[in-house]
Order: C-alpha cells, then sequence, then structure tokens
C-alpha cells in the first residue's frame, strides 16, 4: 500500500508541474514592449478538433488565430470534472480544483448542509436584476493571472469578465477584477453584483438602456436568443461596450479581458459535435471574432494586443452517432446511480436517508447520520461504492476516504480524479462511466476523464509569439503561468503548470 502510494504521489508531482522542461533560455521572453490588453476568449464546449475539422470554411477571426498564432495541438485539461465552473477556474489560475477548491457546477456545502454553485453569494445582492441572485469569486480560493497582475503595483491594470453564464464571467476574472457581467434572460440586461461596486458603472446602464442587442431579439425573448448564435453577438458587443467604458489598453499598464462564448456549449449540448447546427455556430463564431478583431485594431492596435484562446471541456458524440460508428456508448440515468446507492446502504444499514446531495451522478452521504448510527465512514462509502461498480457500464468509483491520502491508480484517469479533489467539497463517491456512455436522457455531455472531454484548444497571438503548431504536451494550466512570465508578475498562487516559452518570440 505505501508503495501505491508512493507511486501515485510521484506521477501526480509529474503532472501536476514539477516535471522538468526544457530550461528558459530556449525561448526568450520578448524584450519589447508589453501588451497592453490581454484578451482571454473562451468558448464553451470547443473541442480541439473543430479548428481543424471546420479550418476550411473559416474566412474570419478562428483562421487567423489559426495561422498567425502559437496552436498547441496537444493541449488538455488534466482533472475531473471536466465541467464549465471548473474549466473557466482554471484558465487564469493555472490552478487544479484541488487547490482552487472550485469543484464542480455545483456542490454539497457539508456546513450549511445545502446545494450552492460555484459562485452563488448570499452575502452580495444583484445589481441589474433586484430578483436575481447575488454571485460572486467567493469559493475561489487563489489567485488568477488578472488578480497578480492588480497586485504587482507597476502601473493601473483593469480586469473585466463578461458572459452569458455567471460563472463562466466571474472566475477567469478573479477576485480582484474591476467587474464580471452576465446575462440576465428575463430582463434582457447585463448584470453583476455588490462585491464589485455598489451599483452598476454608468456605460453599462447606458448599454442595457439602448437595447442595442434588440436587433437579435426572438419570438420567444432573450432567453432563446442568448441561447442560438446570437448569444455570441451579444457578448461580443458587450465586450466592446467594456473596452470603451473601461478604457481598456489605455490605462497605463496592461489591461484583461476576458469573454466567454456560452452559447457555443447549449447548442452542442442539444445537438452534438457532428450536427449541422455545430458547425453553424462554430461558423458564426469565427465571424464574430472577425468583427471583434477589427474593432479591438481601431480601438486600440493589435501589435498591443494578446490573445489566448481556448475552452473550458469538450463534449463527447452522441450515443446515437457512435452507435452508428460501431464505437461503444449508450445511455444511462444519474438516477440509477443515486438508487443503487440508497438501496444498498437501506439494505445493510436500515431505512434512512443516507443520500443529501449530488454533484451530477456523484452522491454526498448525511456524514451526521453515519455518525449517529457508530458507522465507519470509509466502510460505507465502500458499500455504496461496491453497489454503483456493480451497474453496468460504471468503469471506476473513487472513494472520497481513498482519494485523501492520496491513493488513486497513477494513470491518467487516476491522476485526473486526484487532481480534481478537494477534500472539505468532494463528493463521498467519485463516477467514471465508460467512455461514450452518458447520463443524460437526450442530447450530450461532458464532465469525464475521456480525452474527447479534456481535448481543447489553447491559442496564442500576438507579437509577442512564433505562430506555428506545437505539438508538445500542453495543458490548460500552462495558461497562467505563461502570460505571468510575459508579463513579469507573480505566478498566480495555486499555479501548477509551466511556462509555454518555446512560442516565445526571439
Amino acid at each position: 500500500m505505501k508503495r501505491k502510494f508512493l507511486a501515485a504521489l510521484c506521477a501526480a508531482v509529474f503532472l501536476n508541474g514539477a516535471q522538468a522542461q526544457a530550461p528558459q533560455a530556449a525561448g526568450a521572453r520578448p524584450a519589447a514592449a508589453k501588451p497592453k490588453l490581454v484578451v482571454l476568449i473562451a468558448v464553451d464546449q470547443m473541442r480541439y478538433d473543430y479548428l481543424t475539422r471546420f479550418y476550411s470554411e473559416y474566412k474570419g477571426g478562428l483562421k487567423r488565430l489559426v495561422d498567425q498564432g502559437a496552436v498547441f495541438t496537444q493541449a488538455y485539461y488534466e482533472h475531473m470534472p471536466t465541467v464549465t465552473a471548473v474549466g473557466h477556474s482554471i484558465m487564469l489560475t493555472g490552478a487544479m480544483p484541488a487547490a482552487s477548491g472550485i469543484v464542480g457546477n455545483e456542490w454539497l456545502d457539508r456546513e450549511t448542509g445545502k446545494q450552492v454553485t460555484s459562485v452563488s453569494d448570499t452575502d452580495v445582492k444583484a445589481l441589474g436584476a433586484d430578483s436575481r441572485q447575488g454571485a460572486s469569486p467567493h469559493r475561489l480560493l487563489v489567485s488568477t493571472f488578472g488578480d497578480e497582475l492588480k497586485m504587482s503595483g507597476k502601473a493601473r491594470s483593469k480586469v473585466v469578465g463578461v458572459s452569458i453564464k455567471d460563472r463562466s464571467a466571474i472566475l477567469p476574472a478573479g477576485r480582484m477584477a474591476d467587474g464580471a457581467y452576465w446575462f440576465d434572460k428575463p430582463s434582457g440586461n447585463f448584470i453583476s453584483s455588490t462585491w464589485y461596486f455598489d451599483d452598476l458603472p454608468v456605460w453599462v446602464k447606458l448599454f442595457n438602456e439602448k437595447k442595442a442587442i434588440d436587433q437579435w431579439k426572438g419570438t420567444d425573448g432573450y432567453a432563446t436568443m442568448a441561447e442560438t448564435d446570437h448569444g455570441n453577438d451579444v457578448v461580443e458587443l458587450f465586450a466592446e461596450a467594456a473596452i470603451d467604458g473601461e478604457n481598456l489598453g489605455r490605462n497605463g499598464g496592461t489591461d484583461l479581458l476576458t469573454m466567454s462564448f456560452s452559447a457555443n456549449d447549449t447548442v452542442g449540448h442539444a445537438k452534438g459535435p457532428d450536427s449541422p447546427e455545430l458547425k453553424a455556430i462554430t461558423l458564426h463564431t469565427d465571424k464574430v471574432l472577425t468583427r471583434f478583431f477589427d474593432f479591438l485594431d481601431k480601438k486600440i492596435g493589435m501589435s498591443k494586443v494578446l490573445v489566448v484562446l481556448t475552452a473550458d471541456h469538450g463534449v463527447a458524440p452522441l450515443p446515437e452517432v457512435s452507435k452508428g460508428r460501431k464505437m461503444p456508448g449508450g445511455r444511462m440515468t444519474e438516477k440509477t446511480v443515486l438508487d443503487a446507492v440508497e438501496k444498498a446502504l437501506n439494505e445493510k444499514y436500515g431505512e434512512a436517508k443516507w443520500v443529501i446531495g449530488k454533484s451530477g451522478p456523484a452522491p454526498y452521504l448525511d456524514h451526521k447520520l453515519i455518525a449517529s448510527s457508530k458507522l465507519e465512514l470509509e466502510e460505507v462509502q465502500k458499500t455504496a461504492a461496491d453497489a454503483v461498480r456493480n451497474l453496468p457500464h460504471i468503469s471506476r468509483v473513487f472513494l472520497r476516504e481513498e482519494l485523501r491520502r492520496g491513493l488513486a491508480p497513477a494513470d491518467y484517469v487516476g491522476l485526473r480524479v486526484q487532481n480534481g479533489f478537494y477534500y472539505q467539497r468532494a463528493s463521498d463517491l467519485v463516477v467514471v462511466p465508460e467512455p461514450y456512455w452518458l447520463f443524460e436522457a437526450k442530447g450530450t455531455s461532458h464532465g469525464t476523464p475521456w480525452n474527447y472531454d479534456a481535448h481543447v484548444p489553447v491559442v496564442f497571438m500576438g507579437p509577442w509569439v512564433k505562430p506555428g503548431k506545437y505539438s508538445g504536451r500542453a495543458r490548460v494550466i500552462d495558461i497562467a503561468p505563461t502570460l505571468a512570465d510575459l508579463l513579469e508578475v507573480e505566478t498566480p498562487s495555486g499555479a501548477s503548470g509551466r511556462v509555454l516559452n518555446e512560442m516565445f518570440a526571439k
């Protein structure tokens, strides 16, 4: 057992950044002027292969990124679950969930006994839509690149995050952001919270009042609009307003804008990665980025802007498509897993409500009930895990107490599960389905450690990088330390990646 633990620990250290890379001299940090603006562009649910599959039909922004950028063809997430909140938390922290504390889109808060989201915050109020719940980065335990930029004290820097989704606007921008803004579908307004300021900035109020987005409004209102390709038009238009309203790129230091296109995820979930609808919204994203880059060039000059493109996760094919290809895959339900746990615990320990929360199919057990029943927590977890392992198409089941001791197998699946583990917020079991199997009754999804969920674009574009294809292994956790190195600020506190110095222009 001791040897198994040491092997897993050594492999995890290797994966998380202690890995020896080429010495820094292998790529020279540019001595030229630093960027005036760094723009992180996240395309929600964009698999890496979208860059290659649709390349011949790109005419604008995505084509420009591929042709003029440093494209890391083998860039991966190295954690599980591969979901929106976790991916967006990693992009500019460089931190695994094991350090950042962002372990999912939602989880059970053991202190309050309530389900919470990654950004829900009852201590702040929403601004721009009084009936909405407040949101903030208060659950993010580490710094972002933007936080380090602001703490460096070198020159005035502003940080702004924009998206349709609250978590996608908040988590990349960090705790010290000057503002994060997300879309309120009922009102058609961009909103924020009192975490950042007491009232919305004037420029945001003016944007909302002008209702320029009504040009894309459909008969079903703003909600439907935000879930189509026009959702990306809305984000781009608001990003332009943010650049003007906050004078981004012209504040003396280096500013940061993070923007995330959420509509791609909505279409991808419903139609799958092989659908004409997915292709259509990806080609539309190409056009939207053309418009945005033209705006940047006019307002700031692209020679002063560093652009980073990535995604928060990939996605699995529709099981029905996989079947036609003679590939494995199919559907099951989260309820099947949770019911199996309840049944096994009821049969062995007596009738009770043993499961009190969940994160996807992963159950949170009632620890107070287990203690009052004078049972050992790990024994109960093992009983639950055995029940889940007996279900068809379950690849692996990990116990919270075993992960606490670092006992995940030292292969890439085990290491990704271990990297996603933060004890205080973790579910009692981590459930990994077989490849291509989903817990959804329709459409498709993501969340697993399998590569179709983990392989995403990482592209840098600007005068500071050498364009080309880079096929060496890279990870999304490498983005934050690379930006910190380029801007000569402290590496974010939880970052475990390396500097991608092979792309630096000499």
